[in-house]
């Protein structure tokens, strides 16, 4: 496999700071970092947006990957995504958002191209700087908040310690789809994955 078409930008959504690290908004830095293990690359701060970005191949002569971890906070993600995009000339097709999705129940790791943005900031602040809603957007199901919390304080809420004992195996899991979507595509990947 080639990267004929060019690099793949890979944006794990989340806040910066040691605060949100464990948060359940923050599952996009966490798949990103994993990522960036995998292709033994370390984030650095970009020159040219506020973010922290990783370079790197899938395999020997595989797909160029950038992995970007803005470092805006959630709502104003779309910023440096553009501008990385820009940068590297990656068209939106090209572009894929790891997110948390709070209209899918824990342990499910969803793909899915173009759509609404279901009330997440970061995804609106993306589609908005993007100047379109057709990238790829890798969800990472967190469910609904118990009772009656308010979904705000859920999503910038850590894991529970239940949540957590499966927690690095649905990480690995989202950095499979993520690798799988580079390599295969979006249908492929949705039938292989979502079964599961």
């Amino acid at each position: 496999m080639t990267d004929e078409a060019g690099p793949w930008l890979v944006v794990g959504l989340g806040n910066p700071g040691r605060e949100y690290a464990n948060n359940r908004h923050n599952v996009g830095f966490m798949v990103a970092d994993l990522l960036a293990a995998r292709l033994g690359a370390k984030f650095g701060r970009h020159k040219r947006a506020v973010a922290e970005a990783a370079e790197g191949r899938l395999g020997f002569g595989g797909p160029k990957l950038v992995l970007l971890k803005p470092l805006t906070y959630m709502n104003l993600s779309g910023g440096p995504v553009a501008g990385l995009a820009q940068f590297h000339k990656i068209p939106p097709a090209r572009v894929i958002a790891v997110h948390d999705e709070l209209d899918i129940g824990y342990g499910q790791v969803r793909v899915k191209c173009g759509g609404g943005e279901g009330g997440h900031n970061g995804l609106r602040s993306m589609s908005k700087s993007l100047g379109t809603k057709d990238y790829v957007r890798v969800r990472f199901g967190i469910g609904r908040p118990p009772g009656r919390q308010d979904p705000a304080d859920y999503v910038l809420s850590d894991f529970s310690g239940a949540e957590r004992k499966e927690l690095e195996f649905l990480v690995d899991r989202a950095a499979d789809v993520v690798e799988s979507v580079v390599t295969k595509g979006v249908e492929p990947t949705q039938n292989l994955y979502h079964g599961a």
